[in-house]
């Protein structure tokens, strides 16, 4: 078992009131909000010989808000909290960049604290505001379901790769530091009616195909040719993370009111998720291996 599914299945028989977890973000019903809450680490998520300030405030924010989105919410609140080695300089262009981006996606930050520690370390909290009763969820995939995205796969792994190759700049790792999201779709998922499953890749794209298989109960086909990419690595567009790009099973009559979506597949009977035909084995990123 993949050892942070192992940890959730911990948390989750340790608690009596587990019934907000299972998703990326908390759905708080009777106060019409999403919350959700992420941390990044240096040398872990990022590297700051790759990144500037500026831009690691970016991929922070737009890593969190991509969660309210692929939860069919808009984004209202943030909370920024940040440990390192920070000095004033850092801070400056730091928050730069977040306001920057508060500027374009509409939200405000609240609140946050700062401490010290040996390596930088962002954790943020983002607060969104629910448009529909018909929430997203992984269990809601249903036989004969379409399987749809919205975005690009492998765009991120493959600029991380060239990065680590020494190559400075270019369409891949421009992608990887600042990730395109999808808030313009919010609005067409919150008139979905009928049950549906969506996601953000942020593990990869199998990752949340089998996340999605496994809480529905259904076997999901996927044609490879259908699937947007722009790298030729085919590990890179199965497994690599950090797309932001989103994935979703609904009904297709609910599908073809989407125009930006593409079909990439269909859910069966059965179990598992294949490609072209060939049943295909978890190997996303794992977060404590």
């Amino acid at each position: 078992m993949n050892k942070e599914f192992e940890f959730l299945k911990i948390i989750n028989e340790a608690l009596d009131d587990n019934s907000y977890l299972g998703n990326d973000c908390a759905y708080l019903k009777e106060e019409n909000l999403a919350i959700s809450s992420d941390i990044l680490i240096e040398d872990v998520h990022f590297k700051t010989s790759y990144m500037t300030p500026y831009e690691i405030a970016q991929k922070a924010v737009l890593v969190n808000i991509s969660d309210v989105y692929a939860s069919g919410s808009e984004i209202k609140y943030l909370t920024i909290s940040l440990g390192g080695k920070l000095n004033c300089d850092f801070i400056k262009e730091f928050y730069r960049g977040v306001n920057d981006l508060a500027k374009i996606y509409n939200f405000s930050v609240i609140g946050g604290d700062l401490v010290k520690s040996d390596k930088l370390v962002i954790s943020i909290t983002a607060i969104g505001k629910n448009l529909s009763n018909n929430l997203p969820k992984r269990k809601n995939a249903k036989i004969g379901y379409t399987v749809a995205v919205c975005g690009e796969f492998g765009t991120s792994a493959q600029g991380l790769f060239n990065l680590e190759l020494g190559i400075k700049k270019d369409y891949f790792i421009d992608f990887h530091k600042k990730p395109k999201l999808f808030p313009e779709l919010v609005e067409k998922f919150s008139k979905i009616e009928k049950e549906y499953a969506l996601m953000d890749s942020s593990d990869g794209l199998f990752d949340c195909l089998e996340q999605i298989s496994t809480q529905s109960g259904v076997r999901i086909d996927i044609d490879y040719q259908k699937i947007p990419k722009k790298t030729q690595d085919k590990d890179f567009v199965l497994f690599g993370g950090e797309d932001y790009s989103l994935v979703c099973c609904l009904d297709e009559k609910d599908f073809i009111k989407i125009p930006q979506l593409v079909k990439i597949g269909e859910c069966k009977s059965g179990s598992d998720v294949f490609v072209n035909g060939e049943k295909i084995e978890y190997r996303g990123f794992k977060h404590f291996e």
